[in-house]
């Protein structure tokens, strides 16, 4: 067995949690592989809510989805993740959610995640995540204020009730340029 990277530790970890007919989220779809992961994951009676600000984001994920015909599964929604909770009703759970924070890959690297929209989404997620759900962040932060971002993220995560929720930092220590790492958050 190989360590895997953060990314895919991730999907690693969602899969264990996911099961046909779920409500998941996809806080950043950016070009559509971990909302056509999640879909998988949820079957034809399951439902992916994805968001994006950029609408080549919505574009290249509705192509992903078209092709592998799962886009009845997924909602895509332009608007900013600090928004999930105009999308879900006020009871309703979610069994996992993933962020992967920074920049659309191969698009404008000064569009990216903000700490203020990402915490607002993060909480949101939390409080409508079931027994046992996941919410996974993939933290990519060598970029122009990611590390301002990063720095956030891990001070709000550290400061969760451990009797409410587990949370795991996983990633590569000895690599350079700023490997992404995972914050994987369980709720108990």
């Amino acid at each position: 067995m190989n360590l895997e990277p953060a990314l895919k530790y991730s999907h690693t970890l969602l899969k264990t949690v996911i099961t046909q007919g779920d409500t998941v989220v996809d806080a950043t779809i950016g070009n559509g592989n971990d909302t056509v992961f999640l879909a998988s994951l949820v079957g034809i009676t399951g439902h992916v809510l994805g968001f994006d600000v950029q609408q080549q984001a919505l574009d290249n994920t509705a192509t992903q989805l078209t092709l592998t015909g799962m886009i009845n599964r997924v909602q895509l929604i332009h608007d900013g993740h600090e928004n999930l909770d105009q999308y879900l009703a006020p009871q309703q759970r979610i069994a996992a959610a993933i962020f992967n924070l920074g920049y659309l890959p191969g698009s404008n690297k000064r569009i990216i995640t903000h700490s203020d929209t990402t915490l607002k989404a993060l909480n949101t997620c939390l409080s409508h995540l079931r027994r046992g759900g996941i919410v996974a962040l993939v933290v990519y932060y060598g970029h122009p204020g990611g590390e301002q971002e990063k720095a956030a993220v891990l001070e709000a995560v550290k400061a969760l009730d451990q009797h409410q929720y587990q949370v795991l930092q996983y990633g590569f220590i000895n690599q350079i340029h700023q490997p992404p790492f995972l914050l994987a958050i369980q709720k108990r």
